[in-house]
């Protein structure tokens, strides 16, 4: 059976049994710590090592330049067993849930890191392929983005708790790996419902974000002064969620006609289209939303202001985990909401919506919160 990656709810993968991986507490061995796993890639456990099966069909490679991670939850319980036998089962589980329910070739994601701190190969190749730091396979793990972006799966549930410190720490080292290897940044970290209509990865892990691209910039030696002032998500039209509502919503404002559904559908890609020709903007033939697309159309706002573009601003921070309401008014709620994103990227704290802070509610990364 194919992969049919546009039409499954990770969701209702994740949501799935998966057996003595998640009910298990046998101890509290921990994996090597991000210090002694910086040299090479022996942190990584292959496919070999945690007892794959072989996939059921050749594993692709892409074509794409890989351009960014993205970063998962699980979304099952937060396992205290924190062993290295654990984390392998928790891989074989995975990969059994992935091929046996979801008919997929093989586990969806490109790595694996387990709340004891180790780092697992997924998707057969992810490994070899992340050595030779050139092509990177194609996964399942985000629709629209599995040829561009490593994906990496973490342990746990992470809507009010947050990870462990031995997942913290493997992550980062992961992500430096990742980086080094594809030549990307500590700003080219993404969760994936900033390209996917879903609840991962939890609203209380996206909070350490900030925290985390900030270990991976130190990790690679970089400072923000390397970083351009915001990093967008470069939504296109094979993503969807509340990010292509966002865009949908401010091109409404500036007068397309268009329902703001979270579908990237073709009115929004002629919309997209037409923005950019009219702007000067080179004509992106997948409506690319790229940063001179994002950052002509955000407009500055104040508390007291209403329209379609305050209506988006709300609707993705409720989306976030922040009380809100998509009222179409800028009313104190929202204006909380604000100043809690800029008090998170080290932002002045106005709770008004200037560009970097629209940045931020986006999904992007800005530069004041590399520093």
């Amino acid at each position: 059976m194919t992969e049919d990656h546009s039409a499954l709810d990770r969701r209702t993968l994740f949501k799935a049994t998966l057996g003595a991986a998640t009910v298990a507490v046998v101890g509290s061995e921990l994996a090597p710590t991000a210090a002694s796993a910086a040299d090479g890639f022996d942190f990584v456990v292959d496919c070999d090592d945690w007892g794959a099966r072989p996939p059921s069909s050749p594993i692709q490679l892409s074509g794409n330049v890989t351009n960014k991670i993205i970063v998962h939850h699980m979304e099952f319980p937060n396992s205290t067993d924190y062993s290295l036998e654990h984390a392998k089962q928790l891989a074989r589980d995975c990969q059994d849930l992935h091929m046996d329910t979801n008919g997929w070739a093989d586990t969806g994601q490109h790595f694996t890191v387990s709340r004891g701190g180790y780092v697992l190969e997924g998707r057969h190749r992810s490994l070899e392929t992340l050595e030779a730091g050139q092509q990177q396979v194609i996964a399942a793990h985000c629709p629209g983005e599995n040829g561009n972006a490593i994906g990496i799966e973490n342990e746990g549930t992470y809507f009010t708790e947050t990870p462990p410190q031995a997942l913290f720490d493997a992550l980062t080292t992961l992500c430096v790996t990742v980086c080094r290897q594809y030549r990307l940044h500590a700003y080219d970290l993404f969760g994936h419902w900033d390209f996917r209509d879903t609840d991962c990865p939890g609203a209380a892990f996206y909070r350490e974000f900030p925290q985390l691209r900030r270990a991976v910039q130190a990790g690679l030696g970089e400072s923000a002064a390397d970083a351009p002032a915001r990093r967008w998500p470069d939504i296109w039209q094979f993503v969807g969620g509340p990010v292509v509502q966002l865009g949908q919503y401010l091109l409404i404002a500036s007068g397309a006609k268009l329902t703001a559904s979270g579908t990237f559908d073709q009115k929004t890609i002629k919309a997209v289209q037409k923005w950019q020709s009219q702007h000067g903007i080179p004509v992106d033939p997948d409506a690319t939303f790229t940063t001179a697309t994002w950052e002509t159309l955000v407009p500055a706002l104040e508390p007291g202001a209403t329209g379609a573009a305050v209506t988006g601003a709300q609707t993705i921070l409720a989306h976030k985990g922040y009380a809100v309401s998509a009222t179409g008014n800028y009313d104190a709620a929202t204006q909380a909401a604000v100043t809690a994103i800029q008090q998170l990227h080290g932002l002045p704290t106005t709770g008004s919506l200037d560009l970097t802070t629209w940045c931020a509610v986006a999904g992007g990364t800005v530069r004041e919160s590399l520093s």
